[in-house]
């Protein structure tokens, strides 16, 4: 079994107004398409969100399919690693990909790929022009559950304080390119991104 974890609790303070995770792209919320993109190669959703955005967010997955649960953040805000904490918290599987609500080209085949590659250790990251890529990474749920809930007994928010202590493979650029394209880690991040999007689907 194979859970996603789609992370959607930011402020999005550089999108502007309206709550990305439900912005509207091409007629489809942005966050929907994550998870349809995401359908092929998983077996249940999990959403992370904000307890306000919850009724929008649920709105945008009805009729999915597959089971949903949509994980909101009892302190909000505090940052991607508590998000992915949270919603890996709510996952049943051994292991889960996590990606964020502002990737719509997230790949089936790269998905696929870091499931493979996370086998027998505790994550997979993709690595793009030297810089990790933590917010679509596949993660053994235990082993990541426990080094998020350490490093924030630490202090420490920041993803890479929990993934220091994990056993992860890195995905490079050219095994990323062999079975994806690299926009499957492209972000839209501002509503001219999302218009960009839009001619692009």
């Amino acid at each position: 079994m194979r859970t996603g974890v789609i992370v959607a609790g930011g402020y999005s303070t550089r999108f502007g107004e309206g709550d990305k995770a439900v912005a509207d792209l091409a007629g489809t919320p942005m966050s929907r398409r994550v998870a349809d993109r995401l359908a092929p190669v998983i077996d249940d959703l999990v959403l992370n969100c904000r307890p306000e955005q919850r009724p929008a967010i649920e709105d945008a997955l009805t009729g999915y399919d597959h089971p949903v649960t949509v994980a909101a953040d009892d302190e909000p805000d505090r940052g991607p690693m508590t998000g992915i904490l949270t919603g890996l918290r709510a996952a049943e599987s051994e292991f889960a990909v996590v990606v964020a609500c502002d990737m719509p080209f997230v790949d089936p085949a790269l998905v696929r790929r870091l499931f493979e590659r996370a086998r027998d250790r505790d994550a997979a990251v993709p690595r793009v022009d030297g810089r990790d890529q933590p917010l679509q990474a596949v993660y053994h749920v235990d082993a990541t559950v426990a080094a998020c809930e350490a490093a924030l007994a630490r202090d420490q928010r920041a993803v890479f304080a929990a993934l220091n202590d994990l056993d992860w493979a890195v995905v490079q650029e050219s095994e990323i390119r062999a079975v994806a394209g690299l926009d499957s880690l492209r972000n839209v991040n501002t509503r001219e991104d999302l218009r960009l999007a839009a001619t692009e689907l």
